[in-house]
């Protein structure tokens, strides 16, 4: 192999190492932020109020260097640090569900996009109607988490919702109407409940709603 064959290869090999110490650099110089303090303070106001028997929430603490994004059941924007996701799901049948009271200070994490209380024990608990000030809410499962009541009115204003699964409860009464402006939402599971009424009759009123939205 020639001298300057080898300089070329030399010269390569040196731009790919530069290329690939800087990526390293930046790779390692990335800091994901931690949680909000607000929100943090929010949380843990939250679980004083739910019961849970087997401490499933034993990372949720107030120590300064804990952060919420590594609690159990949160989930976080990497790039902002506010909290996006809040799943609280426990397994079907499980002695161990949650329960107790929903707080309202949910409503200060503004960020929320998702909550998942599925498979709790809420004993006949009525939908907080704080959840229809849940502004960012894209998807809400209640499923088999053993509310009752009606289904509140307020759940109407969410008008980012894509997903309402609320089957598997005691929910009674009629489906509220106005859950037909409710516009951008794609699922929604109402089965096995006891809703009085046709239910078609409610189903006509989304199909309505969805074509004078188009």
């Amino acid at each position: 192999m020639g001298s300057s064959m080898r300089a070329v290869l030399l010269l390569r090999f040196l731009t790919f190492a530069t290329i690939a110490s800087s990526i390293g650099s930046c790779i390692g110089n990335l800091v994901v932020p931690a949680c909000r303090e607000s929100e943090k303070q929010e949380l843990l106001i939250f679980k004083q109020d739910l019961t849970e028997p087997s401490n499933r929430l034993s990372t949720w603490v107030s120590e300064e260097d804990s952060d919420c994004c590594r609690w159990a059941g949160v989930v976080c924007d990497n790039s902002t640090g506010h909290i996006h996701e809040l799943h609280l799901d426990s397994d079907w049948g499980d002695s161990n569900a949650f329960g107790g009271k929903l707080n309202p200070s949910l409503l200060n994490i503004t960020h929320l996009t998702r909550l998942n209380l599925r498979y709790n024990a809420f004993q006949g608990t009525q939908i907080p109607s704080f959840f229809g000030s849940l502004k960012s809410l894209t998807h809400l499962d209640l499923s088999q988490a053993s509310f009752g009541g009606m289904i509140p009115e307020s759940l109407s204003g969410l008008n980012y919702l894509e997903s309402l699964v609320l089957l598997g409860n005691d929910f009674g009464g009629k489906v509220p109407e106005s859950l037909g402006n409710l516009c951008n939402l794609i699922e929604l599971d109402l089965s096995v409940n006891n809703f009085n009424g046709n239910a078609s009759e409610f189903l006509d009123l989304l199909v309505t709603y969805s074509h004078n939205s188009l």
